[in-house]
């Protein structure tokens, strides 16, 4: 009876910490998409700095890291960096500031200028 509450506690425990593995994933990118596309925006960036292959992963991250940044695609040959974002939690200068931080200063392709 003792090796049968061990047991039933063990698995309880696992299937607890299972429950609670899922519910601290980050969201799909279902979830992220599920935002309408008509309230995203899309911003271009010249990225400096980036000289090998590792770079855009830096960008990209840094990037997709600042809050309401729904997805980048950077392109490495060109040295820029695509990012569709919710405008209303975020702003190009934000995205902008995350990559210099990371130490790619990134402009905005449009103007041409530091943001």
């Amino acid at each position: 009876m003792k090796k049968t509450m061990i047991a039933v506690a063990a698995g309880l425990a696992i299937a607890g910490a299972g429950i609670g593995a899922v519910t601290l994933m980050p969201q799909s990118s279902n979830e992220k998409t599920a935002q309408s596309a008509e309230t995203l925006q899309t911003a271009s960036f010249a990225v400096e700095n980036m000289t090998c292959a590792t770079c855009p992963i830096t960008v990209r991250r840094a990037m997709e890291g600042v809050a309401g940044v729904h997805d980048v695609t950077i392109d490495y040959e060109a040295k820029t960096a695509t990012a569709h974002f919710d405008p209303a939690k975020t702003t190009m200068r934000d995205i902008a500031t995350a990559s210099t931080e990371a130490g790619y200063p990134a402009q905005t392709q449009f103007s041409g200028t530091d943001l």
